[in-house]
């Protein structure tokens, strides 16, 4: 499909109702479930960054066409049509004129057109990064709001827990059994345990609002499809040149794409300076008899035509020369500009290599938890249902039960705390590379 037509307004406003329609439609429309991808469809189509950077998409090709208009011929229609003069004529009876004007050769046109051309390529690809961030925005926002709901039903189920075993401690220290300090234990727990599920609740709040706004979406019951979310490519240790990193990145390419055009249109600026210029020129003009002008001029006609070749040669401008040095230095700025863009996203993408391997060895470390705990809490219920295996051994207390199942509770979460952090940098990952939309979809490599 040709880019102008991909960029048309009524025809972008027509797919993101249709995604809207599609999203209330799917199971579970009534809580407002949406999957990852569809959110992601709606913000790209909706976003002020992603408008703003399809607009100077629309504006290159416009600069391309009126580098490329420069050898179409211009037309203009005047009149200078007036009152008889007083005395000699000074001027032409005009009645109207049409005037037409248009490059014939300019050793510099080219450049600019190139130029220009680079210059659509550029802002193709920022809008690409455009949609690539807003794509990792939704992603995070969205992950984040699933985790946060995952976690607060177990800190609903670890709630139960506590507030059971607060009732068991409060009957055990009214019986004299254990010392009142085990109750407070108990509500400092459930204490603690509420206080973190309001925290995460308030959180998942502002993840819907932050979703709700980047999709249009209604806030209300705004929920996600865990099923949605793919899971993240393995990322190795060995990662990518930094020419095939600034290749994949569309920010870092669009940079270096902005930089090829300034370079091609300072080239343009230079030849200017040096190199003739012809363009082609055409009048006629129509005189109006009742001022009289043929009694001041033998061989008046109304009629007039003249057409011609204007041929220039820059001889010595200074004006030229300055702003020939001003486009190479803007073209060196763009240059640097690039590669400091280059160097940094090189930089950040080691970085997050390496945070990768050491939040992948926490959540292994959370997850070996987490099983411990639940096979220590399958023990405890055995022995609580069964008694203790051991002749004269100390039958567990219900107390310890709910203390198990806490703690499995609270292994579970962290283990969810981990996966959302490892998560996180895997997803800024795939930012840096140029693979966020293709995780989105399921196509990552």
């Amino acid at each position: 499909m040709p880019i102008a037509e991909r960029l048309f307004p009524a025809t972008r406003i027509l797919s993101a109702l249709v995604l809207l329609l599609f999203a209330m439609t799917l199971p579970g429309a009534a809580s407002a479930q949406i999957s990852l991808s569809t959110a992601v469809d709606l913000a790209e189509k909706s976003s002020p960054a992603v408008r703003s950077a399809e607009a100077n998409v629309r504006k290159a090709w416009a600069t391309l066409s009126e580098t490329k208009d420069a050898y179409y011929p211009t037309v203009d229609l005047g009149s200078s049509i007036g009152p008889p003069p007083y005395g000699f004529p000074l001027g032409n009876p005009d009645i109207y004129d049409i005037d037409a004007q248009s490059l014939v050769l300019s050793f510099s046109q080219p450049d600019y057109i190139r130029a220009a051309r680079v210059g659509i390529h550029a802002a193709t690809l920022n809008w690409k990064d455009q949609q690539q961030q807003v794509a990792l925005d939704v992603s995070l926002d969205y992950v984040e709001l699933d985790h946060d709901l995952a976690e607060i039903a177990a800190l609903n189920e670890e709630n139960s827990y506590a507030e059971e075993l607060v009732t068991v401690e409060k009957d055990r220290v009214g019986a004299g059994v254990d010392p009142r300090v085990s109750l407070l234990q108990a509500q400092l727990t459930d204490a603690q345990v509420n206080e973190k599920r309001i925290q995460l609740e308030n959180d998942a709040d502002e993840m819907r609002l932050k979703l709700a706004h980047l999709t249009g979406l209604p806030l209300d019951g705004l929920h996600t499809d865990t099923a949605s979310i793919p899971a993240a490519p393995a990322i190795g240790d060995q990662g990518p040149s930094d020419k095939d990193l600034a290749d994949n990145n569309s920010g870092v390419a669009s940079a270096y794409e902005n930089a090829r055009s300034r370079f091609l249109a300072a080239h343009g600026d230079e030849r200017q300076v040096s190199r003739p210029s012809i363009g082609f020129g055409l009048k006629y003009q129509r005189f109006a008899k009742f001022q009289d002008f043929a009694s001041y001029y033998h061989n008046f006609q109304q009629n007039n035509i003249s057409a011609g070749i204007q041929l220039t040669f820059p001889l010595y401008d200074r004006s030229l020369r300055a702003k020939a040095r001003e486009s190479a230095a803007d073209a060196a700025v763009a240059q640097a500009q690039a590669d400091l863009g280059r160097d940094k996203l090189s930089e950040e993408v080691l970085a997050a290599r390496r945070s990768v391997r050491e939040i992948a060895a926490e959540q292994k470390v959370a997850e070996i938890t987490s099983e411990l705990a639940q096979e220590q809490l399958k023990t405890v219920d055995a022995e609580l249902t069964n008694g203790p295996g051991a002749p004269g051994a100390q039958p567990v207390a219900p107390s310890a039960a709910q203390k198990a199942h806490i703690d499995e509770r609270e292994k579970y979460e962290d283990l969810l705390d981990a996966n959302f952090s490892l998560m996180k940098v895997e997803l800024n990952f795939l930012r840096m590379t140029g693979q966020i939309e293709n995780w989105v979809h399921g196509t990552a490599k």
